[in-house]
């Protein structure tokens, strides 16, 4: 599998190898969402990665969707990454923070003042927030007014800005899994009549706007953009994928974005927008059935076959820090616990063991 160690540039990185870690919600933020000097381990035990993309990470207060989860909208947030950051750099990595707004997928339990979480319609999500107290339906949310909108733009920017403040090399753009951007995206749950719903034009705005705007403010060479074509989670049902996709990675390539990057549910929608999209791509590959998560056999036959220029891989890297030398001496692996997976201490978090040491 030598593939996935061959260099490779992702916008003005030059990357060691080509087998990056995915973002991974952990939920383990101390109060405030700073990230907690566990997470500066986490990530540093991690730094073999190619590319480190965080956790989703929250541009605002409004954008949270879980507990725990951590931001980058104070200086108390930017102080803790600061650390996360410094510890992956030392060990010879590289980091880009995953930017998350939840939009809908969200409660009035998450928010100082009780607020109702935003989306692009009045249509909720049909989940439910798990809180220490037990499980709560998302509400419906509130239709975002177009200052809203301009408003959660100017968060991504700023948010942004915090990201390259904290020591972060890059962010990437959360367009997939659901959330806000995602549902812009998808008219099962943007209902919009005005320039942000309808059309497949319209319905990208967003994501674009953003994308402007995030590149305008620190180099397009720093942004990445992540999608899920077909994903239904938290309640999102596609009815045009196919003339989507390849519309947003044309209108998306005009900002000369770092990388997109896929998590995949459908092949031959991903060689379609692959040969949308001009730029670097990287590939999640879709698990086998039955299987929780791609492997690292698939993902080099990703590389081998030319549809991705990297590939991300999430459990494996969860379970496995040292998942490089693993892979060279053909494993064995460590096998991810999906009870430790959301909070806890660490459990299922910093005490997977290395192959060696």
């Amino acid at each position: 599998m030598n593939e996935l160690f061959e260099p490779v540039t992702v916008g003005r990185l030059e990357l060691p190898n080509r087998l990056f870690m995915s973002p991974m919600t952990r939920s383990r933020a101390a109060e405030g969402a700073v990230p907690t000097e566990l997470a500066v381990e986490y990530y540093a035990q991690r730094a073999a990665a190619g590319l480190i993309i965080s956790e989703g990470t929250q541009p605002s207060v409004i954008g949270q969707g879980y507990i725990d989860t951590p931001g980058l909208h104070s200086e108390e947030q930017i102080a803790g990454w600061r650390k996360v950051t410094d510890a992956v750099h030392a060990r010879g990595g590289r980091m880009f923070a995953q930017l998350m707004h939840s939009g809908r997928v969200g409660h009035p339990w998450l928010y100082p003042d009780g607020a109702l979480p935003h989306g692009p319609s009045a249509i909720p999500s049909g989940e439910r927030l798990y809180t220490p107290e037990g499980m709560l339906e998302h509400p419906a949310p509130k239709e975002m007014t177009l200052a809203d909108i301009a408003a959660t733009v100017d968060d991504f920017v700023a948010a942004a800005r915090n990201a390259l403040a904290a020591g972060f090399d890059g962010v990437e753009l959360h367009g997939a899994n659901g959330y806000l951007i995602h549902q812009f995206l998808c008219g099962s749950a943007n209902a919009r009549t005005d320039a942000y719903g309808g059309s497949v034009d319209n319905r990208i705005r967003l994501a674009t706007e953003v994308a402007q705007a995030v590149g305008d403010a620190v180099g397009p060479e720093r942004v990445g953009f992540r999608v899920s074509p077909r994903n239904p989670s938290n309640g999102i049902s596609e009815r045009d994928p196919d003339e989507l996709y390849p519309a947003l990675a044309r209108a998306l390539s005009r900002y000369g974005l770092a990388y997109l990057h896929i998590m995949e549910w459908d092949r031959e929608l991903t060689r379609v927008i692959r040969a949308a999209w001009p730029g670097t791509l990287i590939l999640n590959p879709k698990a086998e059935p039955g299987a929780p998560s791609g492997t690292p056999e698939q993902a080099a036959a990703v590389l081998r076959e030319g549809l991705a220029d990297a590939v991300t891989l999430g459990s494996y890297w969860l379970a496995n820090p040292d998942l490089p030398a693993r892979i060279r001496a053909g494993g064995p692996y460590n096998v991810a616990d999906p009870a430790t997976f959301y909070g806890g201490d660490h459990r299922g978090y910093t005490d997977y063991p290395a192959l060696v040491g």
